[in-house]
């Protein structure tokens, strides 16, 4: 591990195990059930903390990214992860592409819709439009066994705004419209929708074209907002 990332890692355990609070953490392990172990630190206290464990240190490298990241990652609890996605989103600019093969440990294991999602926007997203080159590992991922690899291919762009591929993004939505998950019929909506705050003409003629081809979950969360044409 590198110097900075330990250093990171023992102010996290520092400063966590003082804020620990175990009779908020079993309502959040129900939350997520039973899944993950709790401190029991809420997120808005969480935020205060991890501005608190940077103070005076360095800008991370992408190797202090990578290590701190799948560090919190063998941590049981889950205010670990947390952080690795928050200092992830907060200096991905300082990734090659070479981190998104740390992003995919990360989305493959300790799987669940809060890490990945985050990771797939916050992380996953920035390191495509960066590196326009790993456009090639989405479109692996889409058709991936790996329900979570094929969640975040099709979330991926959920902050691009004008900036979205829409052909990619319709075609990733058909690739995956007749998967059974929920996770996977949520997030086609989801992206959907996002992507019609930007382009609603384009989102509406998507589901007039091929909205018989998505799940009935799919199609109610892309149209939520669209209003009549």
């Amino acid at each position: 591990m590198t110097p900075l990332a330990a250093t990171v890692l023992e102010r996290l355990d520092t400063t966590y195990g003082a804020a620990a609070d175990p009779d908020r953490a079993k309502p959040m392990r129900a939350y997520m059930r039973d899944q993950f172990p709790y401190l029991g630190i809420p997120l808005p206290a969480l935020r205060v903390l991890w501005l608190s464990v940077l103070v005076g240190l360095a800008k991370p490298t992408e190797a202090d990214l990578r290590d701190a990241a799948t560090s919190c990652w063998r941590r049981p609890e889950r205010e670990y992860q947390y952080f690795a996605c928050f200092w992830l989103r907060r200096h991905i600019r300082v990734a090659s592409p070479r981190l998104i093969g740390t992003a995919r440990t990360l989305i493959t294991t300790k799987s669940w819709w809060d890490t990945v999602d985050t990771l797939a926007a916050d992380t996953v997203g920035p390191l495509v439009r960066h590196h326009p080159e790993l456009l090639s590992t989405m479109d692996e991922w889409i058709v991936d066994e790996n329900l979570w690899l094929a969640r975040t291919a099709i979330l991926h762009q959920l902050t691009y705004k004008q900036g979205t591929d829409a052909d990619r993004l319709f075609r990733y939505c058909l690739l995956q419209a007749e998967h059974r998950d929920f996770f996977i019929r949520k997030a086609i909506g989801w992206a959907l929708r996002q992507y019609a705050k930007t382009d609603p003409a384009a989102v509406r003629s998507f589901l007039t074209t091929h909205g018989d081809q998505l799940a009935p979950l799919s199609r109610r969360e892309a149209a939520k907002h669209l209003g009549s044409p």
